[in-house]
């Protein structure tokens, strides 16, 4: 097989691995995923903690020799708007400052981007001059010169933006030209493209339209926490709803009952992200969630979730493995749908067959057999189970295990030559195995067939804003350091607050996690009756990190904070 080329480094990145700031190694791969995702290269070297936006532009004016200048302290109103297309600015990053006469003055993160400043040249048949700015400064402002959110989409895909995408059934045709004009709104269809955008370029996994008596809000959850974005007028309620209901095709004129859809919004040939949409009737209208599903977090590589290292040779070491059960556990939303991709992403080769069953598949992959769950059709998790053992299986995903007779099925093709992985909802990995005993499941098949569980949670990660903080020694030792660990060699850090994580002093999410094997030891105590204790001391005994360990372990290292930590490992 033919080695994988390399990708171009561009000079920027050559030469912050020249003065010794990245590794060529991160250089490579933040490439290679800034052209995956269709963003900047100095955005994803600062979005995987490994330099800030600032430092880079620090470092981009001191190599290159052009000035810096404080985007945020430039007023926006005063841009040359006029002086370059907006195509090109969008297209490669950089916001006119000023015009004067035959010269441009350009604010740029990259300055090795020569080929950005011939095309601008060219189309201007002006003079430019260079100044550095911060990347994440930069995006925002280049966002702002955009006329709606439209033109921004517009920009993205070379074409109007239409969300009117594929879905199973066919679309919901409007019952009448009440409804029909409802939907047509022009206004409404803008204003709900701006949200989605927006929410898109935030970063949010979630936006939430939720109707009230007096009043109408949009919210977006951004790692992991809900926040107001916009009110419009109580009057557009029943609108937007239609609207949305409309691109996701579901029945508009059903409003009684809940719904579920999904759309597709096509950013590039690269980019694509997937919306899953659910309806809800409350009191005073319907209440619309729309999941943001971005396939490329599957694509991250599993160094990126955050695992340690022993954890990490413990989960590659079971996906290896020819057959046996892998099982995820851990609360809603706490990312087990991605680390689950992650391993079938690895898994995914010519020679392997994977099928997965789901309720329902958020995340689309090339080459893998994907099958939503329909239990009013009568395809349920077990159904699916039955037929994918009939279509002749290597890998198989189980979304949930949420029945003794899935659990068996299940079992029984991890038993007979397949590898199954499959989640559950339980607090850490001890508890899980006496879940299944719970269901049903004889110890003998747990013991048997199970060979590692992961639990993980998901914590804020700090900004690169962070500052340090004093902790008292006690409160240190209560939240589980060992005293030896308290030696001075480390500083606890806290949240600041910039404009990048918009004064939170978080930005992004880092996983948080138990991974346990299922040695003989605790397969014996499975099979004479032990309890989730007894499991849990007896991983402790191998050097089984439980997740407050782990979570103290990123505390160690800056990633996040103690208090993050003791919010998402309650003990």
């Amino acid at each position: 097989m033919a080695a994988t080329s390399k990708p171009a480094l561009s000079g920027f990145a050559r030469a912050l691995i020249q003065h010794g700031h990245l590794k060529e190694a991160d250089a490579i791969a933040c490439t290679t995923h800034a052209g995956e995702a269709a963003t900047a290269f100095i955005l994803e070297v600062a979005n995987r903690g490994l330099m800030s936006c600032a430092a880079m532009a620090r470092f981009a004016a001191e190599t290159f020799g052009y000035p810096l200048l404080d985007l945020a302290a430039f007023d926006a109103a005063m841009f040359a708007r006029e002086a370059v297309d907006r195509k090109l600015l969008a297209k490669h990053q950089v916001a006119p400052l000023a015009k004067r006469q035959s010269r441009i003055t350009l604010a740029t993160a990259d300055p090795s981007n020569l080929r950005a400043l011939d095309e601008i040249r060219f189309q201007t048949g002006l003079q430019i001059e260079l100044v550095i700015v911060e990347a994440d400064k930069l995006k925002r402002a280049v966002e702002a010169l955009s006329e709606s959110a439209a033109d921004t989409l517009k920009e993205l895909t070379g074409e109007a933006f239409d969300m009117d995408l594929l879905q199973q059934d066919g679309p919901a045709q409007p019952r009448d030209e009440e409804e029909a004009n409802e939907v047509d709104d022009a206004p409404v269809v803008k204003f709900i493209q701006k949200v989605l955008i927006d929410a898109i370029n935030e970063g949010a996994s979630d936006v939430h339209f939720e109707p009230y008596e007096k009043f109408y809000r949009i919210r977006v959850r951004t790692d992991g926490i809900l926040r107001d974005i916009a009110q419009p007028p109580l009057v557009l309620k029943d609108k937007i709803a239609a609207r949305i209901k409309v691109i996701s095709r579901l029945d508009i004129s059903e409003k009684r009952v809940p719904q579920d859809g999904r759309m597709k919004l096509v950013l590039s040939r690269n980019k694509a992200i997937d919306f899953r949409v659910s309806t809800l009737p409350t009191l005073h209208g319907e209440k619309i969630v729309m999941r943001i599903l971005d396939p490329s977090s599957a694509m991250l590589g599993i160094d990126a979730l955050g695992y340690d290292p022993e954890q990490r040779e413990a989960l590659l070491a079971a996906v290896e493995r020819p057959y046996g059960m892998i099982l995820v556990t851990g609360p809603t939303g706490s990312g087990k749908t991605v680390s689950l991709y992650t391993c079938l992403n690895l898994l995914n080769k010519p020679g392997v067959n994977i099928s997965t069953a789901e309720d329902p598949a958020e995340i689309n992959l090339a080459g893998i057999n994907q099958v939503n769950v329909n239990e009013k059709a009568g395809l349920t998790f077990s159904a699916a189970l039955r037929a994918f053992l009939r279509q002749d299986p290597d890998v198989i995903m189980v979304g949930e295990i949420r029945d003794i007779e899935t659990a068996e099925i299940a079992i029984k093709a991890a038993q007979t030559g397949h590898l199954v992985m499959s989640t559950l909802h339980t607090n850490d990995a001890p508890s899980t195995l006496e879940r299944l005993k719970n269901m049903g499941v004889a110890p003998f098949n747990i013991a048997s067939s199970v060979i590692l569980i992961t639990a993980q949670r998901l914590a804020r990660r700090l900004c690169s804003c962070k500052k340090p903080v004093d902790i008292p020694a006690q409160a240190l030792l209560e939240a589980g350091f060992e005293p030896d660990e308290l030696d001075g060699g480390w500083q606890p850090m806290g949240p600041g607050g910039c404009e990048r994580c918009k004064g939170s002093g978080y930005k992004g999410r880092v996983g948080i996690y138990q991974v346990m094997p299922i040695s003989e030891e605790i397969a014996r105590i499975i099979m004479t009756g032990g309890n989730s204790m007894d499991i849990a001391a007896q991983a402790r005994s191998e050097g089984v990190l439980d997740l407050r360990q782990s979570g103290l372990r990123k505390v160690r290292q800056g990633i996040t904070s103690l208090e993050e930590v003791l919010a998402t490992t309650n003990e």
